[in-house]
């Protein structure tokens, strides 16, 4: 199937999960983009699991963050209605959603990814045998929701109780110390690396992403291309790659990657559905690559398209 100007396309947004906001954000840019290349777009508001599509919707542009959107719940409700999405397939979606899977299937083709254990909380919080630093995550949650570092034991019984509330099965983490990058990947190309400068004395979680959510004057920095040697730039993009094709993600993904002192990477996460406004880190990396927001988005809704016959 190809994709053409008289084809009816659903960009669905919000979602019923912690990252609505965001993602009514990079809907609209979406939505926007294809608009002014003559495409047939329409924008919907997700509020729950059971969205109504507009009549004669061709193909579903999906870029609802986290929960139902990114944990293959929404490809597999599509799947059953024969509506072609973008992005991710519902099992890779799955697994790449879930830090427990990933970090799984990580460990098993070798990418290199922190050190880390599963702490059960499901009768009871208790501590990781790891000792501190180290990181705790919710596996099923998106955008470094409920995620916690943990650098003094007086503070870890508090960390892992506040994150269990996301989750009773949680992922516990080496903290490894290094610099923050991410890359882009879209159909097999490898997108220049950007790197992530949160605010002195801060860590990249949500509010540093989305100071706007909060009403903080500042949030992170990024720079793209990274400034990186030309070996510590093939490193990343090649640890990044890796953990794309570990996971079987189809079409594109933003992999997280640590990069520490010695030139080590450290894959902390793919994100089937990143943040798609035109200063979100995906489109950054594009940018660089050569391509603008809306040949970004064009180009998204023609690779699912193809892939999804």
């Amino acid at each position: 199937m190809k994709l053409t100007e008289e084809m009816l396309i659903a960009v669905l947004m919000g979602g019923p999960g912690a990252e609505r906001e965001v993602s009514i954000a990079s809907g609209r840019s979406v939505v926007q983009a294809l608009g002014a290349r003559g495409y047939r777009v329409k924008g919907v508001d997700v509020v729950d699991t059971n969205p109504e599509l507009p009549e004669g919707t061709g193909l579903v542009f999906n870029v609802i963050h986290g929960t139902f959107g990114e944990d293959g719940k929404l490809q597999s409700y599509l799947e059953a209605l024969g509506i072609p999405y973008t992005g991710a397939g519902v099992k890779s979606s799955e697994v790449a959603f879930d830090k427990n899977l990933s970090k799984k299937c990580f460990l098993e083709h070798g990418v290199p990814t922190p050190a880390s254990e599963i702490v059960n909380c499901a009768d009871g919080v208790k501590l990781p045998e790891m000792s501190v630093p180290f990181v705790v995550k919710p596996p099923r949650e998106g955008s470094s929701v409920g995620i916690r570092v943990v650098k003094n034991v007086s503070e870890s019984m508090a960390a892992i109780e506040k994150a269990s509330r996301f989750s009773s099965d949680l992922l516990v983490e080496e903290f490894v110390e290094g610099r923050e990058l991410t890359v882009g990947v879209l159909n097999g190309e490898v997108f220049p690396v950007v790197e992530i400068a949160p605010p002195e004395g801060e860590w990249y979680d949500m509010e540093t992403k989305y100071p706007w959510l909060s009403g903080k004057e500042v949030g992170s920095q990024y720079t793209c291309p990274a400034d990186l040697t030309p070996e510590e730039t093939s490193i990343v993009q090649a640890a990044a790659k890796k953990a794309h094709d570990a996971l079987g993600i189809e079409v594109y993904s933003r992999v997280d990657v640590l990069l520490n002192s010695f030139g080590n990477p450290y894959v902390l996460e793919a994100n089937t559905i990143p943040g798609m406004t035109e200063s979100s880190l995906l489109p950054m990396g594009a940018a660089e690559a050569g391509y603008s927001f809306g040949d970004l988005c064009v180009m998204i809704a023609e690779i699912s398209l193809a892939a999804r016959p």
